[in-house]
């Protein structure tokens, strides 16, 4: 349809410029006027709307008999059809898709995943290592080392270490890569958010669930390919940015509290009929196309367009997949449904879940509450009485279903914490040395990447940024980080940036 609306403008351009040529040779500027006059686009589409109509009807003819025929219009003869259409990848891919479960505020990595026996030898003792000048704030340089508030117990065949507060997610531990040094590029969390999100400390760039959808497309087209449940981090870390707009996330920012009660409000609108909506959304699609016509091709209001189109499209599939009355007590009771601290949590993994093998590609779950600045012990142990049932049952879920081989599940925050206390009795903020997981999805299970020192503060040994995750989970997907690039600004843009390496290692 596109192509046939250019083709009939061009046609436009040049039967004004043919008035204009004969007012020219007439030498009569009053003709040329009411000549012109007489030839306005308004007119000639006016002229023209039978034409427009019947190409219409071929399409529309064409798409119900390809429908009858059991193929998809949208890649019916190879050609896809729409932003969101499947895309090949650089090489066969190990994940089709990837659950991000973002822990936001940075969770203690010597209290979890990475045990430091020097670190509960020495508790209350002087710092055996230097601050950065950076990071020497007011009353850190008289603060003592504190010890783990967690014990750290070994499990599974693997043996690898986890908190006694994790004894549902300890069951899936040889399923688990930890990756204990990781780094990042900031100790403040709106720039290590950002950077974590986007690979970018400060402009104003796609995130990677965006680069994701843009450069795998959605299974399924009735769907985004990028949702984020209850998000934390504030829209522009879930953003499309100059990337086309049907590329960014779908904020779901409510999951209920009562089987069956959904979660997207807004979705469907009862008291209008479905034909009404149909002629709204049409009509403003008109309006629409009518500017990007006028405008002569423009990204994000062609993103816009499609948009609309999805967000028709969402009342057929979503309201299934949101509602959870289908679901048996005992897949509720896997994610912790229904039992108090769990309740909420539970059910953005449930749905995380649903969404992932409904064909969503890029599904982003968070859960805040990890600053323990004081109160570590504490709050540490309500965050993961909180997450611990729903990532395991998530974890369960995913095998029994035989998704989890290929659904990369990514665990972590924006950065982790510092051996030595603040308060008293919490910790400050530490992006040289913190701790985050994958699962599934092509990854080595029951095995550790990266050492930090004695204490859990540097990292020293296989150390892994935030850019060389971003290389190693489009890798998964089956594309080159390198490759998968978008011109602005006069340059090529990728997710990260100018550097980033594939952890190899892990695979």
């Amino acid at each position: 349809m596109r192509l046939g609306t250019s083709r009939q403008a061009v046609g436009s351009r040049q039967a004004v410029g043919s008035c204009r040529e004969v007012a020219s040779r007439e030498g009569d500027r009053s003709i040329s006027k009411r000549v012109l006059q007489a030839a306005t686009r308004r007119d000639f589409l006016w002229r023209s709307g039978c034409g427009f109509g019947a190409l219409a009807m071929q399409v529309m003819l064409h798409e119900q008999a390809v429908r009858g025929m059991g193929f998809d219009p949208e890649v019916v003869g190879g050609n896809a059809a729409g932003p969101l259409a499947p895309k090949e990848t650089h090489f066969p891919a190990k994940a089709k898709r990837v659950i991000f479960l973002f822990m936001s505020g940075g969770p203690s990595q010597v209290d979890l995943f990475d045990p430091k026996p020097e670190l509960a030898r020495l508790h209350g003792k002087e710092l055996p290592y230097r601050l950065p000048d950076t990071e020497a704030t007011v009353g850190l340089d008289q603060t003592r080392l504190l010890g783990p508030v967690s014990g750290i117990k070994q499990h599974g065949e693997s043996g690898m270490a986890i908190s006694e507060w994790l004894p549902h997610t300890a069951k899936h531990i040889d399923s688990l890569c930890v990756l204990r040094a990781m780094q990042a590029d900031s100790p403040n969390h709106p720039t290590a958010i950002r950077q974590l999100h986007t690979g970018n400390l400060f402009d104003v760039v796609p995130s990677m669930g965006a680069w994701c959808s843009y450069g795998l497309g959605t299974e399924n087209q009735e769907l985004p390919s990028y949702i984020t449940i209850l998000p934390q981090e504030g829209d522009r870390n879930y953003s499309s940015a100059f990337l086309p707009a049907i590329h960014q996330g779908t904020a779901i920012t409510e999951v209920g509290s009562g089987v069956g009660k959904a979660p997207i409000r807004h979705l469907l609108d009862p008291a209008v009929p479905k034909v009404v909506q149909r002629q709204r959304v049409d009509l403003l699609q008109a309006f629409n196309r009518h500017q990007l016509e006028r405008v002569e091709g423009d990204l994000q209001m062609e993103g816009v367009i499609e948009s609309f189109e999805l967000a028709y499209r969402m009342q057929v599939n979503t309201p299934k997949l949101v509602d959870f009355s289908g679901e048996t007590q005992e897949s509720l009771s896997l994610y912790g449904i229904g039992e108090g601290k769990t309740d909420e949590f539970g059910r953005q993994c449930l749905l995380a879940r649903r969404l992932s093998e409904a064909g969503v590609r890029f599904v982003q779950v968070s859960l805040g509450g990890w600053d323990h600045h004081s109160g570590i012990a504490g709050g540490l142990r309500d965050r993961c009485e909180v997450s611990d049932k729903p990532i395991a049952g998530l974890l369960s879920d995913l095998k029994q279903r035989g998704l989890l081989d290929e659904t990369l599940v990514v665990w972590g925050g924006e950065f982790g914490r510092t051996p030595h206390a603040q308060n008293g009795d919490g910790r400050e903020h530490n992006h040289h040395g913190f701790t985050m997981w994958m699962a599934g999805g092509g990854v080595k299970g029951g095995i550790t990447h990266g050492v930090t020192d004695d204490f859990g503060y540097y990292g020293v040994e296989d150390r892994v940024h935030i850019h060389d995750l971003h290389a190693t989970m489009l890798h998964l997907l089956g594309i080159d980080h390198e490759r998968l690039t978008y011109a602005h600004h006069g340059r090529p843009f990728r997710l990260t940036d100018v550097a980033g390496r594939v952890v190899r290692e892990i695979l």
